[in-house]
């Protein structure tokens, strides 16, 4: 052999050596991140803290994670399956209205920073809400009242009131709340005429309200003159390839396991599967702008690519950039204030915390946002460092007295253990 074949020998060694081991050490982390985030989610389910789970996470637009955990209740009779339908619950918020809000902002239909009464006429002439800004009301800054039961209005002494809850439709009953229960069209106005009444803090201070949720449907509607499911699939869930991603899961005839979420004793007398959790959503007829939606963990990452991407996706640019930098900075740090537009936050002083304090993982960047659902979901987002993070769970499955989702601190756990990784 020749002193270049030689040399030309020992170069291809090396390179099968270091490729070799390259792979090889990655496989490694991977299965030590695999293995962590196994344990983590297993103690949640051995605690209690809900019957099943999974997790996505996406790196640079990549599942880099996708895992399903434990079963649909504790009877464990139906395992977890990476199609099955969640009730994303507070999740809705801002894959729901807050796009559609968004839309309207980038064709300047709509002005963030004159009164919401502008658009809003019934509270014109409310001296406590006819000078809020949007702005103010998606940041949680208009001291607006935090929960309303509407559930209250249509129960007497634990009977429906036959003025608003019938077991079968009628035109004056359309909206279909569950399986054997319509509600009657007035009932709408009643909540809006709640909220146009309800309290209103003068101080100008954080203070998360989900009141005007229920309204964004109707006023998207009154703007543009097409129904908010309607415009929520043509211009986002279906170009983005999610179909799954809607209202009204059961009457859509998916072949998707949809989990059920909580056995409910006062309104539904069942386990709710299929059906909106929340009360006020199902009083809405399961289409609001509070919650309502139910979709899979791929739906959720799309999603959250699409805004992590400031509104583009697979080359189409579904939002202005400028306009999900705004919705997605915090506005108004200076009280204290950690949200964004409708998005969740870190934080303001999160890099800081502890692990069992932050909110979410102390390694999340401040340009960061996402959300998180009363069932037990959770999504974020992270431009910085190219991060979707995805976690699903019924942890009010049977009740939502469990709360070990938030003793135990799984999410933020989990989130943290993603971040070690890519950053390490």
């Amino acid at each position: 052999m020749s002193q270049r074949q030689s040399v030309l020998f020992l170069f291809i060694l090396f390179g099968i050596f270091y490729l070799s081991h390259s792979q090889n050490t990655d496989y490694k982390d991977f299965n030590r991140l695999s293995h962590k985030a196994d344990s983590i989610i297993t103690d949640g389910i051995l605690n209690k803290a809900f019957p099943g789970a999974q997790l996505l996470v996406a790196h640079k637009g990549d599942v880099l994670f996708h895992k399903t955990y434990g079963f649909h209740t504790y009877d464990s009779l139906i395992p977890v399956q990476k199609t099955d339908l969640y009730d994303l619950a507070s999740v809705t918020k801002i894959l729901g209205p807050l796009p559609l809000l968004m839309k309207l902002v980038d064709e300047g239909r709509i002005d963030l920073d004159v009164p919401f009464s502008t658009y809003w006429k019934p509270w014109q002439g409310n001296k406590d809400k006819k000078d809020l800004t949007l702005r103010e009301i998606l940041s949680h800054q208009a001291g607006l009242t935090p929960y309303i039961v509407f559930l209250n209005e249509v129960l007497k002494k634990g009977e429906f009131k036959k003025k608003f809850v019938r077991n079968s439709p009628h035109r004056r009953f359309p909206l279909h709340a569950y399986e054997n229960l319509w509600i009657n069209d007035r009932f709408e106005k009643k909540v809006f005429r709640q909220i146009s009444r309800s309290d209103v803090r003068q101080e100008k201070e954080y203070l998360y309200s989900g009141l005007a949720f229920l309204l964004f449907p109707t006023l998207i509607e009154q703007i543009t003159g097409h129904s908010y499911s309607y415009l929520l699939a043509s211009k986002f869930t279906f170009p983005m390839e999610i179909p799954s991603l809607g209202f009204l899961p059961t009457e859509k005839g998916f072949p998707n396991a949809i989990i059920p979420t909580e056995y409910d004793s006062l309104y539904r007398k069942n386990v709710v599967q299929g059906w909106v959790h929340d009360e006020n959503a199902s009083l809405f007829g399961g289409i609001s702008g509070n919650a309502g939606l139910f979709g899979t963990a791929r739906d959720l990452f799309r999603f959250m690519q699409m805004y992590q991407n400031y509104g583009e996706l697979d080359g189409y640019r579904y939002l202005k950039a400028e306009t999900v930098k705004e919705f997605t900075r915090v506005q108004f740090p200076g009280n204290d204030n950690r949200r964004g537009l409708g998005f969740d936050k870190p934080l303001l002083d999160n890099a800081d915390q502890e692990l069992s304090e932050a909110y979410p993982a102390p390694a999340a960047s401040p340009e960061s946002f996402g959300h998180s659902g009363f069932t037990g979901t959770f999504v974020w987002a992270d431009p910085k460092y190219q991060l979707v993070y995805v976690f699903l769970s019924n942890r009010v499955y049977p009740t939502r007295t469990h709360r070990n989702l938030y003793e135990l601190n799984i999410r933020t756990a989990l989130h943290q253990l993603f971040y070690d990784h890519i950053l390490n």
